[in-house]
Parts: structure tokens; sequence; C-alpha cells
């Protein structure tokens, strides 16, 4: 099982605006002059040296998640991200006219919606596409994204074969070796995660959630979602004082992420769903409270012999991981 991020963005798409650009080529170069006065870096050499975030920053595409093996592909949400895993998909032999596409949705929101009509696969003869939902309105809402005058394609002239599948929560369904069960998060329209499970590997997408239920007696029967996990993705959107000053908004930080990931021995820890509204500096500056905030948590539980190694990271777009 392996998970790629192609849209790790909340609420819409925040490309670079051309100063944006010029802001970071500019550092980017000043960085390398200095670096060059005391090294023989070559510019590769530089750019490796530096974190990614410094030199492409964290993406600005929306959520979108591919989780798959050598046989399975399984989409989380169809965000603008789903646009760049289509246009992979369409260079795939097997993927003209005889694809199978399963997407599993979150929820309904414009930022897990916004690329489905980009997504070229959608538009090819012969192709299915499964839509997975916990939602009674699963269909009626992926309809109405193919709406004139939203969109020019209504949905009954989508040549492709479109599948609505009703998912039972906190029930399993298996797609080839992948067994997939959803769990309830907590946000304003109804919004679930999902547990995948694949050779004894577990990776649990969390994302859009406020946590506003923390323990695990609040948890209840949405508990398993956190629990023997190997990678977590985990809604980040704001920092811990953003998050306080915006109740009922659907959204957590990178510090929630840590509590819960401690206390119940999570592995690693994929912080995603930046604020449209954050710079990629703003992103760094949390990922380094949010480390700030760990570094004392781990201590602390040091103390008491409870210590658990996490990996974590505010992640970028393109990541690709194995649990």
């Amino acid at each position: 099982m392996k998970i790629k991020l192609w849209g790790i963005r909340g609420s819409l798409p925040t490309p670079l605006t051309p100063l944006q650009v010029y802001n970071r080529v500019f550092d980017l170069l000043d960085k390398y002059d200095k670096a060059r006065e005391t090294s023989k870096l070559t510019p590769a050499d530089f750019l490796k040296s530096l974190p990614e975030h410094e030199t492409f920053g964290y993406g600005g595409h929306t959520s979108c998640v591919e989780v798959f093996d050598a046989n399975t592909r399984l989409i989380i949400d169809g965000g603008s991200g789903i646009r760049l895993l289509g246009n992979e998909i369409m260079m795939e032999s097997t993927s003209l006219g005889r694809a199978q596409i399963h997407i599993l949705m979150t929820h309904f929101h414009w930022d897990h919606l916004i690329g489905l009509p980009f997504f070229t696969p959608i538009f090819l003869p012969g192709n299915e596409i499964h839509f997975y939902g916990v939602q009674d309105n699963l269909e009626e809402n992926i309809r109405r994204v193919f709406t004139k005058p939203n969109f020019p394609m209504a949905f009954e002239q989508l040549p492709s074969k479109i599948i609505f599948h009703k998912l039972a929560p906190r029930t399993p369904v298996k797609f080839g070796k992948f067994s997939v069960t959803p769990y309830k998060l907590d946000h304003p329209d109804p919004c679930w995660g999902y547990r995948f499970e694949h050779s004894n590997k577990v990776f649990s997408h969390c994302v859009d959630s406020e946590c506003t239920r923390v323990s695990r007696e609040q948890m209840g029967p949405d508990l398993p979602l956190y629990q023997n996990v190997d990678l977590m993705t985990f809604d980040a959107q704001y920092s811990f004082m953003e998050a306080s000053e915006r109740i009922n908004w659907g959204h957590s930080s990178g510090p929630t992420g840590i509590d819960i990931a401690m206390r119940e021995k999570v592995k690693q820890v994929l912080f995603i769903h930046h604020d449209p509204a954050s710079s990629d500096a703003k992103i760094s500056r949390a990922e380094q409270q949010t480390r700030i905030y760990y570094e004392s948590v781990l201590e602390s539980a040091s103390n008491q012999g409870l210590a658990h190694g996490l990996r974590w990271c505010f992640a970028h777009e393109g990541m690709v991981l194995q649990p």
C-alpha cells in the first residue's frame, strides 16, 4: 500500500502569485550566493540541501489523496488535485475506455468537489467511475457539480458509466486487498474519515475534522479510526491559537493531532489541509510551533515512562509514502 498526496490545501486552490514566485526565486538566489562563499555547491546540490517547502512550496491544490497497490487504486475526494491524477491515469493504456475508478467522498464542500469536472477519465466512454459515500445525498451532490450554468456539460451527458455506492457507517468494504471502513469526523456538515487496512498495515485519513471529541469516551465508536495506525493524514488547517478562535469551523491544528497520535500510538502523521490564507512561510512556522509542542509532550511522556516516538511533518503536494 502506498499513499500519494495530490492536493493538500483546504477551502480553495491557492496558486502562487507572480510576486510570490519572484520573491522565492530572489531568496533562493540570495541564499545560493551566500552558500558559495563557504563551499563549492552546484545549483543542484544547493537545492537538494534545502527543505523541500523552500524550493517548490507546500502546494496549492485542494483535497485529493490516492491510495494504491499494484492492482487497485482508490481516490479520496475530488478536489483540484484530482485533475493531475486524472492526467496520469490517462497515460495508462488500461484507462482508455476500460478503467474502473473508485472515488471515496468524505463530504461535499467545494474544495473536495471542484476538480471532478476536470477529471479527464470521466469523459471517456467505457470507463466506469464509482463514487462511494456514507451520506444519503451522495448522488444528488455529485450530479449538482455537473449542472448548467456552473458547468457546460450536464451529468446526463457524461459518456462514462457513473455508479453510486452507499456505504454503511463503521462497516468495512473490500477493494481487492484493501479493507476500507468509514468513521465519522467532527465537522459542521456530515464528514467521514476512512481507515484503510492492507497486508497488516493501516492508513487513516482524518480530514476534515475539528476533533471536538478528544477523549476515547467521546470518540466512542469512531475511536478505531485512530488506533493501531501506521500512517495518518490529519487536518491542520490552523495553528492551535487560530483553531481556538474558529469554533465550529470544522478544522484542527498540529498540536491536537500530536495529542491524539501520541495517545493512540500512531506511527506517522502527515498534517494537511493547509489554510489558503497561509503562505509557505506561515505553514513552516506552524510546523515549528508544533515541533516545540511535540518536544514538550515527548519530554513529559518520557519522564513518566510513556514515551512514544512519532514521525510527523507538515506535508507537501506530491509526497508518496508507504506505511
